[in-house]
């Protein structure tokens, strides 16, 4: 039995494996995927004393337990939530050392939506196209955590970050996507473009890992024909025959049949990630 793992006691809505993906591979078929949250990632990572691309978990909305086999150091963050060690309240957004056979549980969001949990040495899955990230689209990767599962840990390097609290700017309470218009911002309306800049749209119930679905003023095609399934980036902004935009996230299709009427900067994303259902989110369209 490898003692250097930890064990899921419970595994959550979905609490998934991620690392800053698997770029490279579109040609394929395969998305990026990786940590919606990337910065995050990194800044966990350094308070663990791992590199910035080692693989953590990604919890979704209410948390996760697990049991470590072996003393390890561990951090959570991004959505900010309660942290318990056998009990007893742990820090949020520091390291903090937990002893084998220690339970240690993360609580439901505060706010947002995805806690990540890093630990010293990283999480040793096997990787698949060069990362151990979770695909959920393309099946890519270990599975979600469920009660049983055990996961192995790498080596611990004992080098801590000399931070005691990432500087992460926390959810959204309005979210703001900065895009850049186009390929497809032809086959809309003027009005629909105008709309596009200017009205609120809100967060749905119905995103995911995939897409950031959007309820709000539907956008009227100046092109009603059909187009021709083309190549989407992270970021897309397709749009479906509703109207309804949606913001194309990590576990995305690599190609797809309705037009993008723009593509949100890359750097917005992670906010994305921790947006509830309900958030205001406005498009700002730049050069």
């Amino acid at each position: 039995m490898n003692d250097r793992a930890v064990a899921v006691v419970r595994g959550g809505a979905l609490t998934t494996v991620q690392d800053l993906g698997r770029p490279g591979y579109a040609h394929l078929g395969v998305p990026r995927s990786g940590a919606l949250d990337p910065g995050a990632v990194r800044l966990l990572n350094r308070l663990v004393g791992n590199p910035e691309a080692a693989a953590v978990l990604e919890t979704t909305v209410d948390g996760c337990a697990l049991r470590p086999r072996c003393p390890v150091t561990v951090a959570v963050a991004g959505a900010p939530c309660p942290v318990r060690v056998d009990g007893r309240p742990a820090p949020w957004g520091a390291a903090v050392r937990v002893p084998a056979g220690a339970l240690l549980e993360i609580g439901a969001a505060v706010r947002g939506l995805r806690a990540y949990v890093a630990f010293g040495g990283g999480l040793a899955v096997a990787p698949e196209l060069g990362s151990r990230s979770t695909d959920l689209l393309s099946g890519l990767g270990p599975a979600r955590l469920v009660e049983g599962a055990v996961l192995p840990l790498g080596a611990d390097t004992a080098v801590r970050g000399s931070a005691d609290a990432p500087p992460w700017p926390g959810p959204p309470d309005e979210l703001v996507l900065r895009v850049r218009l186009g390929p497809r911002d032809d086959w809309f309306t003027h009005a629909a473009l105008r709309a596009f800049a200017t009205r609120v749209y809100r967060v749905s119930s119905a995103s995911n890992r995939i897409g950031l679905r959007l309820d709000g003023p539907p956008l009227e095609r100046a092109v009603t024909g059909e187009l021709a399934s083309e190549g989407m980036v992270l970021g897309a902004v397709q749009v479906p025959p509703d109207g309804r935009p949606v913001v194309f996230l990590a576990d995305h299709p690599t190609t797809g049949g309705y037009p993008v009427v723009a593509v949100v900067r890359e750097a917005d994303l992670g906010a994305a990630a921790q947006a509830v259902p309900g958030t205001p989110v406005r498009f700002v369209p730049v050069r």
